[in-house]
């Protein structure tokens, strides 16, 4: 029967395949008759024994399994935007002007209306340079999903 491997424990070696008939079968390492390890997304051959898969072959000529590319052009402009975010945060962070430039409207005009008064001063520095601080050390996959444009 042909399959796809749906998932490999990597500290056991164990894993599961899904048969061309809708079913789940288990393996273990002993089950695997190729070089190499099995990877999810593999296609294989097996033969079924119960629930279990045996004699588990890769498909000749199937390929490895396709690997997610990690490209996304919400990733790309969020690089730029993190670095802008961060700059604006250090030059003009008491203002809120960073938090403008991310659409965060609402936080924007607190930290505008607190920079008015000294004491509004002694808030909004320490939180622009935590501001700062975060965007720099944030991944941009990460920068993306919590403030990207929608």
């Amino acid at each position: 029967m042909r399959g796809q491997v749906l998932g490999v424990d990597t500290r056991t070696g164990d894993g599961i395949v899904s048969g061309e008939d809708g079913r789940r079968y288990a393996f273990a390492p002993a089950d695997w008759a190729a070089r190499g390890e099995p990877a999810v997304g593999m296609l294989v051959d097996f033969e079924v024994e119960e629930n279990r898969a045996l004699t588990i072959f890769p498909v000749p000529g199937a390929g490895p399994p396709a690997v997610a590319d990690s490209y996304s052009p919400a990733v790309e402009r969020a690089r730029g935007d993190r670095l802008v975010a961060a700059l604006l945060a250090f030059l003009l962070g008491p203002l809120g002007v960073h938090r403008f430039f991310l659409g965060r409207i609402g936080s924007g005009i607190a930290m505008l209306l607190l920079s008015c008064t000294l004491i509004g001063l002694l808030v909004t520095v320490p939180w622009s340079l935590i501001d700062m601080v975060r965007f720099l050390v944030m991944a941009d996959e990460d920068f993306a999903e919590a403030y990207g444009r929608r």
